[in-house]
């Protein structure tokens, strides 16, 4: 494990690679990483085993693996680009003792009894609709567990409907800056997606 102010700057190099070869936006990247240090702040003390779902070049997990050394974290992305670069950056990171990357599609891993239910939280910045990322992450996190992710500004209303939260298994979410945490109460037993309210409707 690097030392704090080598890994920061490491991260912020590695963060601008990312942006460079199009795989992170052009937001600043010490906003990058503060929104990912967002996570760090609202992860639960007790958590022990996270997954980062849609991690692209690795964002919030490398942030998370950095800030909390005695985690375990697992980032999956679709595309083996991203994955390649997220493999060299735990390399440069030196965290090869508590992270990993997976190159698979995360729906597919929500069915795989490996994986169900063996993650402490999950966290996600979204890389699908909103229910059905938190309906994939909670499949992937124990009862008990927590699932966190981004949500928009504060002043934006709210998009999360409690009977749809309910039929997935996950409480109403807590705010935490521009986090929303949700606890995972019970696996959803219909194995189906919900609907999002904030989606119209196929006839």
């Amino acid at each position: 494990m690097l030392a704090p102010d080598l890994a920061r700057a490491t991260l912020e190099r590695l963060l601008r690679e990312a942006q460079r070869i199009g795989m992170l936006g052009a937001r600043p990247i010490p906003e990058v990483i503060a929104h990912a240090e967002s996570f760090v702040a609202a992860l639960p003390d007790d958590v022990r085993t996270v997954v980062d779902l849609g991690t692209g070049a690795g964002v919030p997990g490398l942030i998370l693996a950095v800030a909390r050394p005695h985690l375990r974290v697992t980032m999956v992305d679709r595309r083996e680009k991203r994955t390649d670069f997220v493999h060299r950056a735990i390399r440069a990171l030196d965290l090869h003792d508590t992270a990993r990357v997976v190159c698979a599609d995360v729906e597919t891993l929500t069915n795989d009894r490996h994986w169900m239910g063996s993650f402490d939280a999950a966290v996600s910045r979204g890389f699908t609709a909103p229910y059905t990322t938190v309906l994939w992450a909670a499949r992937l996190v124990r009862p008990g567990g927590w699932v966190l992710v981004s949500e928009p500004p504060a002043t934006a209303a709210n998009r999360w409907e409690p009977r749809q939260l309910a039929a997935i298994g996950v409480s109403t979410p807590t705010r935490h800056g521009a986090v929303a945490v949700f606890h995972v109460e019970h696996r959803d037993p219909s194995g189906g997606t919900p609907t999002d309210p904030s989606r119209p409707a196929v006839a």
